[in-house]
């Protein structure tokens, strides 16, 4: 769920590659379907409905985006809630709506996405981390209830090279002084959240489970 840019994309479009059937839906950025790609409007933040959705699936991937950084008193309660509605709340009611379809499955996963700042802490990114912390609590919690048929696990990026995060990238600049800040000293691109998140939902990941898989060029771990 949210193919349409970023990272999300990046990931339908490597997995419509190997001829996996992708069912990917967009609300902001038009999606149009491609080769092994059907897309479909959808807005988590209302009523909604699944039956584009075939009666098995294999995988479930929820990636909505926002990145909001203001300091914390300037940020409005309103605007926790919109973001946990988003992250939380949607990715609560597309599990729900698909667990029939994913207890079909011999080897079903669903990933999920958070940030390395829930780990970290970083100024101003209070917001995000709150609704991203939520995010890590549901895919423990949801792996523990749906093992041993379902898996669920998450990816924690870095700052990511995606639409998302442009305003964060808008200069030379800004690019340099944030790959400085990794320990793998480049920004992160969507291919490269896409490359686990290929791995994860793969036959080849099926011994792990509720994991918070760090992508994020070393700042996690690394001083």
């Amino acid at each position: 769920m949210g193919a349409s840019s970023g990272i999300g994309l990046a990931l339908a479009n490597k997995l419509a590659l190997e001829n996996n059937q992708i069912f990917g839906t967009y609300r902001n950025t038009e999606l149009s379907d491609g080769d092994n790609i059907t897309a479909h409007f959808l807005d988590v933040e209302k009523d909604i409905d699944v039956d584009f959705l075939p009666e098995q699936l294999d995988g479930l991937v929820y990636c909505p985006g926002s990145i909001n950084l203001k300091p914390f008193a300037r940020i409005k309660p309103e605007a926790f809630i919109s973001d946990l509605n988003l992250q939380v709340v949607g990715a609560i009611k597309i599990i729900q709506a698909c667990i029939p379809r994913l207890k079909k499955s011999d080897n079903a996963s669903i990933l999920l996405f958070s940030t390395v700042a829930v780990h970290s802490g970083y100024n101003f990114h209070t917001q995000v981390s709150v609704s991203k912390g939520a995010v890590e609590g549901l895919t423990k919690s949801l792996a523990a209830e749906f093992a041993p048929k379902i898996r669920v696990n998450a990816i924690a990026p870095s700052l990511t090279d995606t639409p998302l995060a442009s305003k964060l990238l808008s200069s030379d600049q800004k690019r340099e002084a944030n790959a400085e800040r990794h320990p793998l000293k480049r920004i992160g691109t969507a291919d490269d959240m896409a490359s686990m998140a290929k791995f994860l939902l793969s036959d080849e990941a099926s011994w792990i489970t509720g994991q918070i898989m760090y992508v994020d060029g070393g700042m996690s771990a690394i001083r």
